[in-house]
């Protein structure tokens, strides 16, 4: 990633600025052991942004989990909170977002969203043969 730092490095420190200044706490449930390509890596990095925008900016959340494991099948990034959840009806503009940058990899977005009791974004990118 930037700087030579390790996929696990730059997320571990986006995470720690984004609950800074967002005031909202951020449990890590996992980091990648193992690098991914840079595009993968970028379209993570972007999926996780928008995904911890919307939590900051809809949820009311106090805390968000985050996983990201890279393994034999691929890559798959989890984004929980237990904020105000949202009907399937209202996804956004930023939802897209997510969607476009995963799919640019060849990967999929899913959004599990309960009204009052909170949203999970679901990222999977397959490893390529």
């Amino acid at each position: 990633m930037r700087g030579g730092r390790s996929l696990a490095e730059t997320l571990e420190s986006r995470l720690a600025q984004w609950s800074e200044r967002s005031g909202v706490r951020v449990e890590i449930w996992a980091l990648p052991a193992t690098d991914v390509p840079a595009p993968v890596g970028q379209a993570v990095l972007e999926t996780l942004n928008e995904a911890l925008a919307n939590v900051e900016r809809h949820s009311g959340a106090k805390v968000v989990s985050v996983a990201v494991t890279a393994g034999r099948d691929g890559l798959r990034m989890t984004v929980s909170d237990h904020g105000r959840g949202f009907p399937a009806e209202k996804a956004g503009r930023g939802i897209a977002r997510m969607r476009a940058a995963v799919a640019e990899v060849g990967g999929t977005l899913s959004v599990s969203s309960v009204k009052g009791e909170g949203t999970t974004v679901t990222a999977a990118v397959p490893r390529r043969g």
